[in-house]
């Protein structure tokens, strides 16, 4: 099979929904190809049950529809799938399931084309998509990461990613590993904890601590502010709250303030739900970065060796473009991650885009949507 479009789009994620509907208000004809049975899978699938977005509402908008204004400051998972399942009906997005793109590359005769190859799983066939733009929306977060450490393959519990991770019902008055201290991996952490796994956190690199509320003021205050002063501002805020000096638990603060390493890197800061205080408590134990696995028992940095039943890595995703895209017309390095940093990563050469890799978030993924949509309807001609 073989079908002519303007624009094929790979992922069906927030990032290919948003850049969908965005084409769809211009009247620009595209095609979603998701290797999924379902948009949003990460969502849908691959998230854990406590799950919140980690941002204010407001920074976490897909472009032309806001969140109801009953929405809570902070969504669950629950809210932002039905926010999801509104916005594809709102804009009539129709993606193709069951896609899985084996290759994507650029013929540059008869005034250059885009060639997609994709096979219906389902069918077992191979289809063929010919377009003038294409647009990676598979994001930075389309394959579960799991670091190499040495004898890990010798562990004789379960491994697995925060990917596969609902809750800790299973897990009970057993002894359970997290690795990774960011937002998924605190919240994991505490869910553990609360459903009575003895558990344990890798904290490896220094992070910031702080609440919805600290997160929101300082969020609102940058309006108005300099970075700088909202940084110092939320930081003595964080102090009041958890203490000067978090070392004491195994958690140490980034000589950087929160607000500008999520500018600089996209890291964000922890939004602490309740996992320091079990950290005080004693109730969850913090130890620094892995040094060998030797069957059941890890061996910790600090030559601390305790053994575990079961070890989740919450250690983020990886991009896959590289397995698919033939031709990248400048846009991605060997990691798959754009050469260009934001705001100019977002366009190569020869009609290809990317949505959804500025390690911004959703408020990023809202941006590189307009952004390609606006670019690909001025090369049309459109009037918008």
């Amino acid at each position: 099979m073989r079908q002519e479009t303007t624009v094929v789009i790979v992922g069906a994620g927030p990032a290919g929904l948003a850049t969908s509907a965005c084409l769809n208000l211009d009247n620009i004809p595209n095609i979603v190809l998701e290797r999924e049975d379902c948009f949003a899978s990460l969502w849908k699938k691959r998230a854990y049950d406590r799950l919140k977005l980690h941002l204010a509402k407001q920074f976490c908008e897909l472009p032309h529809m806001p969140f109801p204004p009953n929405a809570p400051t902070f969504v669950p998972k629950h809210g932002f799938i039905q926010y999801l399942d509104d916005y594809v009906s709102n804009f009539n997005i129709n993606p193709l399931y069951h896609r899985n793109v084996s290759c994507a590359s650029f013929d540059d005769n008869n005034d250059g084309h885009w060639v997609v190859v994709a096979t219906n799983t389902v069918l077992g066939t191979t289809e063929e998509y010919v377009a003038k733009f294409l647009v990676v929306a598979t994001g930075e977060n389309s394959e579960g990461y799991i670091p190499q450490i040495p004898g890990l393959d010798s562990f004789t519990g379960e491994v697995i990613h925060s990917s596969r991770y609902d809750n800790g019902t299973r897990f009970a008055k057993r002894d359970v590993l997290v690795v990774g201290s960011g937002n998924s991996g605190m919240e994991i952490a505490l869910d553990l904890c609360n459903w009575g796994a003895r558990t344990s956190l890798v904290v490896r690199s220094p992070v910031h601590i702080l609440n919805e509320w600290m997160v929101k003021l300082g969020m609102e205050l940058l309006k108005y502010l300099p970075l700088d002063l909202v940084d110092n501002i939320v930081l003595t805020l964080s102090k009041i709250k958890y203490g000067n000096n978090l070392s004491d638990y195994g958690i140490q603060r980034p000589g950087k303030g929160p607000f500008f390493l999520k500018r600089a890197t996209g890291r964000s800061p922890v939004v602490d739900v309740g996992t320091v205080s079990k950290i005080r408590e004693g109730e969850i134990e913090v130890f620094p970065s892995i040094k060998k696995v030797n069957g059941d028992h890890v061996q910790f940095a600090d030559g601390t060796t305790k053994s575990y039943d079961a070890v989740v890595f919450a250690t983020g995703y990886k991009s896959t473009v590289r397995k698919w895209l033939k031709d990248d017309g400048g846009l991605f390095n060997e990691d798959g991650m754009p050469k260009q940093r934001s705001p100019n990563h977002w366009k190569g050469e020869n009609g290809i885009y990317c949505a959804g890799f500025a390690s911004s978030g959703l408020f990023g993924i809202s941006n590189d949507a307009k952004a390609i949509s606006r670019d690909i309807s001025a090369i049309l001609g459109h009037n918008n």
